[in-house]
Formats: C-alpha cells, sequence, structure tokens
C-alpha cells in the first residue's frame, strides 16, 4: 500500500490556502531544517571591583549644612539687624511715629494714610481757579510755617482787621528781590485766622512750567480784574502787590520807598464789589536778598524782568540763594470802606485816584513807624 498524501482540512487540496502562510516543509514533504543558534553565555557575577558603590550621604549632607551656614553669615553681615526680635522692631517703629507724628502718632498717621487714599482714588476738591485746600494746608503751609516762624520770626500785628468771612481785598508792599513776602504773608494769616489768602500772580508766574502749576494748586490766579472780582463777590480773601516786578527789583539804597502802584486797577475791583480794602505794611523783606546790581541784558535773554546780583549771589553759586534771616513785623491797617460809594464810582477816574493814593499813604507811613520801632535788622 502506497504513502497516503495528507491534505490539509478547509484548503480544498491546496496547501496553505485559508491560513495567510506558506505551506510548513512537513507538508511539502520536505525535513525540518533548524538553523544553529548561538547560545547565550551565562551572565557572570560583577566582581567585587567593578560593582557600582553607592555614594556616601554623609559627605553630601555635611556640604549642605556648611553651605547654609555660609549663607546665613552673609545675610547677617549685609543685614547687622536680622536677628534682632519683632518686639524690638515695634519699638522702633513706635519711636519713630512719636518722632514724626508726634504723641498723637495713631491719630497723624490714620490722618495720613486717609489723605494718601483720597488722592490716590481722587477724592478731593479743586476750586474753578485750580486751588487745593488740602494740599495747601497739608504741604504748602507746612513747609512755610518753620521759616516764618523760626528763620525770620515774624511778628503780626492788627490781625483783627481781617474780616472773618467774606471778600475782602489785601493790599501790600512789595519786596525782597524773590518774592518770598507773598509766601509769608500767606502763611501768617492762614495761621492767625484759619482763612487762605488768594494771591493775584503777573503772567510771568504762570508762564514758567513747575511754578504755574504750584501757584495755582496754592490758591493763586492772573492778576485780571475779572477773576479778582469773581473771587470777592464769592467772600475770598484776595491779596495784591501793587508795585510789581518794580517792587521787588528795586535796588537796596531805595528799600522802604513805595515804587507806583499802577493804574488802581484793584480800587476799581474794590469798588464794583464792595469789599473792604485791608493795607498791608510788611518791614524785613527788603534785607533777605540785598540786591546792589543788575544784569538787564541777560535778563532780556532770559525773558525774565532783571537778573539781581546780591552780595552772595552769584559769588557764592547756591548758598548765595540762601535768605538772610531778617527779622519781620507785618502790619495790617485799618480797612477802607468802598460800600459807601455809589456802584458806578468805578468809572470815576479821580476817585480811584485817591483811593489808590490813600491806600499807598498809609502803607508807606506804616513802613516808616515800623522801621523806627524796629530794633536792629536781624533782632
Amino acid at each position: 500500500m502506497g504513502d497516503a498524501e495528507i491534505i490539509p482540512i478547509g484548503t480544498r487540496g491546496r496547501p496553505g490556502r485559508g491560513t495567510g502562510t506558506q505551506p510548513s516543509s512537513a507538508a511539502r514533504g520536505l525535513a525540518p531544517q533548524r538553523k544553529p543558534t548561538a547560545k547565550k553565555a551565562p551572565a557572570a557575577a560583577p566582581s567585587t571591583a567593578e560593582a557600582p558603590t553607592q555614594p556616601d550621604p554623609a559627605p553630601a549632607a555635611a556640604a549642605t549644612a556648611d553651605a547654609t551656614a555660609g549663607l546665613a553669615a552673609r545675610t547677617e553681615e549685609r543685614h547687622p539687624l536680622a536677628g534682632v526680635p519683632a518686639s524690638d522692631w515695634l519699638a522702633a517703629f513706635r519711636a519713630a511715629a512719636i518722632e514724626v507724628f508726634g504723641d498723637q502718632w495713631e491719630l497723624q498717621l490714620a490722618r495720613f494714610l486717609a489723605f494718601l487714599r483720597r488722592r490716590v482714588t481722587g477724592e478731593y476738591v479743586v476750586d474753578e481757579y485750580g486751588f487745593d485746600q488740602e494740599i495747601t494746608q497739608q504741604f504748602f503751609m507746612a513747609a512755610l510755617r518753620p521759616i516764618a516762624e523760626k528763620w525770620f520770626r515774624i511778628e503780626v500785628r492788627g490781625i483783627d482787621n481781617i474780616p472773618d468771612e467774606g471778600g475782602a481785598l489785601v493790599v501790600s508792599n512789595h519786596s525782597g528781590t524773590i518774592p518770598v513776602d507773598g509766601l509769608m504773608t500767606m502763611v501768617s494769616i492762614h495761621d492767625h485766622t484759619g482763612r487762605f489768602l488768594r494771591p493775584l500772580g503777573a503772567d510771568l508766574v504762570f508762564q514758567t512750567p513747575v511754578v504755574s502749576s504750584l501757584a495755582r494748586k496754592g490758591g493763586a490766579t492772573l492778576a485780571c480784574s475779572e477773576d479778582a472780582e469773581r473771587m470777592l463777590r464769592g467772600g475770598e480773601l484776595v491779596g495784591v502787590w501793587p508795585e510789581g516786578f518794580k517792587g521787588i527789583g528795586k535796588p537796596y539804597a531805595e528799600r522802604y520807598k513805595l515804587q507806583r502802584f499802577g493804574r488802581g486797577g484793584f480800587v476799581s475791583a474794590a469798588l464794583r464789589t464792595g469789599v473792604p480794602i485791608v493795607p498791608l505794611a510788611v518791614v524785613g523783606a527788603e534785607e533777605i536778598y540785598p540786591l546792589v546790581g543788575n544784569l538787564p541784558g541777560l535778563a532780556r535773554i532770559l525773558g525774565i524782568p532783571y537778573l539781581p546780583i546780591t552780595p552772595f549771589f552769584p559769588l557764592l553759586g547756591p548758598l548765595g540763594l540762601v535768605p538772610l534771616p531778617s527779622k519781620w513785623l507785618l502790619e495790617f491797617g485799618e480797612p477802607i470802606r468802598t460800600d459807601e460809594y455809589e456802584g458806578s464810582a468805578s468809572e470815576d477816574p479821580m476817585l480811584v485816584f485817591n483811593v489808590t493814593d490813600q491806600v499807598r499813604e498809609t502803607i508807606q507811613q506804616t513802613l516808616y513807624t515800623l522801621l523806627m520801632q524796629r530794633e536792629s535788622v536781624f533782632r
């Protein structure tokens, strides 16, 4: 009997169909051939010399500790108070607060923080002229007060002639090379009456970049009849210096001699509004910067009324700008009433001239009286 042929099931006599593979060698009647395979040698145990060693943690920990100690030492060198207890910090803060704000430092600090909040959030009032009462009282007056009290030692007389309320026009002589007398008048009136003096400034004041903004915030406005009358009708205390630049720029030899008072525009404003005119005489401002010379040519180039030369400026440079500590006297005269005149009195040039001359003569005579009473320029 011959050898039977083995036919795989499901291939219909065709080897490999339905499996997706080629027929094996056994199916083709061939003996299976084995490829020689290389035997893997057993892995040798790592020797003691070649085996990886684990790092010892002790040296690393010691190095970290040394680095931390070094950093702490350097920190203490940069900040000597790093080790100060919190109680000492609080005590130092309290002492500093008392030094700055006084015994009521908690209340003052709270007010200061509230002030900062208002300035940041915009919760403050500025009037139509740009006057910022809070800034003026908290900063301008606070900065000027020590100069008035300690440096010039200002003595104020006749302050009762300033009305407690309502509009009034304060007319003063002008002197000092730099208009410091206007600032000292402002702080003196505020400290004695609580009222803010609203100065009328020249064009040059509002043409200077930084000075213009500070002047507006401090209450000053342009010296024109419209603004003056509007403030007087609004019940403001307005200040005017009719001599202008002629007054502050006069030589030392002509000190305390009043210059011309202009055309009497301030009197016309007072007559139209019916407010009293309060004459003011200031003694002491003439000596803070004794004017001994002028450079008119250079002044015209710089666009200023005059370029002063004093015994200390420009010889001593910036040090020459420090004012001399002269003794100041401020005397407010009896108010000159204008409400007794008719409404059309401001249109009468003769009446305006007479009232202007009356104010000027009152201030001049008061200056002579104060000079006779003053013992010394600096005492």
